[in-house]
């Protein structure tokens, strides 16, 4: 099975620059959007479904053109969670979650620390979602949580450590944050399988940062340690060229 995180910074823009076609070559199982901009009746969903995603849940942000995510499968699931019942979160669509027999599937949308008062919310968040996921983990024991965390963990993760040491997205609170996560039982799956610097998952677009490789990987596939064992690969798709995010695929 073939799963799919990808932020497509507006799900409209992104078919418009050729995600139909892009999803239909890589032929996955299940994937999860972030940031889809959109409400569930402004999007194509008949095109994804010709592809064979008769299964899609949407789960937008109450303001328009904002935020919100979503998730497509070709298999059903069993149930479906909206959102987290943490209104703040609920209202702004960051979080929907499938789940099957024996493994469960989030898209999760981490805020990013914009300016002071974001980054207040983005703190707020981290400590949330780090007490429903640790509990959430002892209810689903397999589960991913995958998606735009808005954080790169490591020095290896982001082109210009040093400079951007103070810059949200790589600040040490926000790293503690994410290695308090994984200490509750998550594994960055990629980097059990690749362990090489300049992998990353967003470029700014300026400055043509994507061309040169001056990246972030902000976007993973978080994997509790008995589904782990069943993880065949992880990887970053950087050919995907519809966002400023490029997708990244796990297989169970």
């Amino acid at each position: 099975m073939k799963i799919i995180s990808y932020n497509v910074n507006g799900i409209r823009a992104a078919m418009r620059k050729g995600l139909n076609e892009w999803l239909k070559s890589v032929d996955a199982d299940i994937i999860g959007f972030q940031e889809i901009k959109a409400k569930e009746d402004q999007i194509d969903t008949e095109s994804l479904k010709k592809l064979g995603y008769n299964y899609q849940y949407w789960f937008p942000a109450e303001r328009k053109g904002y935020s919100g995510v979503g998730i497509i499968s070709k298999h059903k699931p069993l149930h479906v969670e909206y959102g987290t019942g943490i209104d703040y979160m609920d209202f702004e669509g960051r979080n929907i979650r499938i789940d099957f027999d024996d493994f469960s599937f989030m898209s999760m949308y981490l805020p990013s620390g914009t300016n002071t008062e974001r980054l207040q919310f983005k703190f707020k968040y981290m400590d949330d979602i780090l007490r429903y996921a640790s509990d959430l983990k002892k209810e689903i024991p397999n589960l991913i949580i995958s998606g735009d965390y808005n954080i790169c963990h490591q020095p290896i993760d982001i082109h210009d450590p040093v400079r951007l040491q103070h810059v949200s997205g790589f600040l040490p609170e926000e790293r503690a944050w994410l290695t308090d996560f994984m200490k509750e039982g998550f594994t960055d799956s990629f980097r059990v399988f690749d362990k090489r610097p300049h992998r990353y998952t967003w470029w700014s677009y300026r400055a043509g940062s994507r061309q040169r490789n001056k990246g972030w990987r902000i976007d993973y596939h978080l994997v509790t340690p008995d589904l782990m064992n069943r993880v065949k690969r992880s990887v970053i798709l950087p050919e995907a060229k519809h966002s400023d995010h490029c997708p990244i695929l796990i297989e169970l």
